[in-house]
């Protein structure tokens, strides 16, 4: 995400929220952050964008290529349209934190919360870790007050209270883990505490957890989840993920939940479940990195760096005659991330394409899947139809999840006890 280091949340209010093309799609009301039991700097989990008077939506921090003094600029125009409802333990920063009085502990001031700076972690979460507060003004003098920042961890008042906290605490300490660990947590936890965690997670945390799970167990979390949560939360996971999760519902299930999800985000979904198991379509993502002919090289680097794509899908990028969205126009080739880099950044990616190495069709079997990565050595392979169009592409790590045996999360979480 190309954007300043710091940004203060404040600032962001009524400034205009655009997709890659130019076109602005609404303004940013709001941001949405979760208080935390501990000292710890909260994530800001997404923004509040009014899109059209009196309907405003949310849009995960993830879906955010910059942010600018006078824009905020998308991944995609493709938006949920679900009116912004607040979730348990979500908090509005300007709406709710702004104004709240707390008590700096240097010196025991108490002041008032005029802005929160939120910056991004290692891990490219946006946390909120300055607080912009004023202290009192003299009364006599009508003189407004001392205006200063301080760090999250510096004053009092904020964070959530350690008694009758419920699953608070715990969902402090998981906050920091990594999805693959907090879906190991949740398998140890008793069923009352797993659903209690998992109600209390935001759409987009609970998807990356949920696809690290045996798909046992995710019908089983679905099952305990309301019908429009469990279809939000499908539109967060990764198309091939949220196919596999609902093939192994019935399909009565199928078919309520994705009529609830926004069809832009049901449709992909729909075309892989089409896809026989153990196929590349069946493998495959529909949402790999897609250039058309006349993109730069900044253009694709810039693409390739969204820390929401997975280093095996943001090893290259597809180049495409229009249209762009797959099933895209004719496949061009492969412009491989080694190859962007020794390359000027106004070079177009269309004279870097390679295609020797060819293409998979949606039918072809796991193992000559697996074959064909093993043989040119790639992480990840184009799928294309009959008409030479982009359908997605299988990665290696998709191709592992199937060939590896049934249940090979228990037995590496129980190993890792050891």
């Amino acid at each position: 995400m190309s954007s300043a280091t710091r940004v203060f949340i404040a600032r962001l209010a009524g400034i205009g929220v655009f997709d890659p093309n130019g076109d602005q799609l609404g303004r940013v009301r709001d941001a949405v952050t979760s208080l935390r039991v501990d000292r710890q700097p909260p994530r800001v989990l997404g923004l509040v964008v009014e899109i059209q008077p009196r309907h405003r939506v949310f849009v995960p921090m993830g879906r955010l290529t910059r942010i600018e003094p006078d824009q905020v600029v998308l991944s995609s125009g493709t938006i949920n349209m679900k009116r912004f409802e607040r979730r348990v333990n979500e908090i509005l920063v300007l709406a709710e934190l702004l104004d709240r009085t707390v008590t700096v502990r240097e010196g025991g001031k108490r002041a008032t919360v005029v802005d929160a700076g939120m910056e991004q972690s290692r891990t490219r979460d946006w946390v909120i870790t300055r607080l912009a507060v004023r202290t009192p003004g003299a009364r006599l003098a009508r003189r407004r007050g001392q205006l200063f920042q301080v760090e999250w961890g510096e004053v009092d008042g904020l964070a959530l209270p350690e008694q009758n906290q419920g699953t608070n605490a715990l969902l402090s300490t998981l906050s920091d883990m990594r999805p693959a660990d907090v879906a190991s947590a949740l398998l140890d936890m008793p069923q009352k505490r797993r659903l209690e965690v998992v109600k209390a997670l935001d759409d987009e945390r609970l998807a990356d957890i949920m696809q690290e799970l045996p798909e046992d167990d995710q019908v089983k979390i679905f099952a305990a989840l309301p019908d429009e949560r469990a279809a939000d939360v499908l539109e967060a996971m990764d198309d091939d993920d949220a196919a596999d999760l609902l093939g192994e519902m019935s399909a009565a299930d199928q078919q309520r939940l994705l009529q609830l999800m926004e069809p832009d985000e049901a449709e992909p979904v729909r075309r892989l479940m089409s896809y026989a198991d153990y196929t590349a379509g069946g493998l495959m993502t529909s949402e790999p990195v897609v250039m058309l002919p006349d993109a730069t090289v900044a253009e694709a680097l810039a693409r390739v760096r969204n820390p929401e794509l997975s280093p095996a899908i943001a090893a290259q990028v597809f180049v495409v005659r229009p249209p762009q969205a797959t099933p895209t126009g004719r496949f061009l080739g492969t412009a491989h991330l080694q190859a962007l880099l020794r390359e000027p950044p106004h070079a177009l990616v269309s004279g870097m394409v390679e295609k020797d190495t060819g293409a998979l069709r949606p039918d072809t079997p796991i193992d000559q899947v697996t074959r064909h990565l093993a043989t040119y050595n790639l992480v990840a392979a184009p799928v294309v139809d009959e008409h030479d169009r982009l359908l997605g592409a299988v990665s290696v790590d998709d191709v592992l999840d199937h060939l590896l045996p049934e249940g090979w999360r228990d037995g590496d979480r129980v190993g890792s006890r050891g």
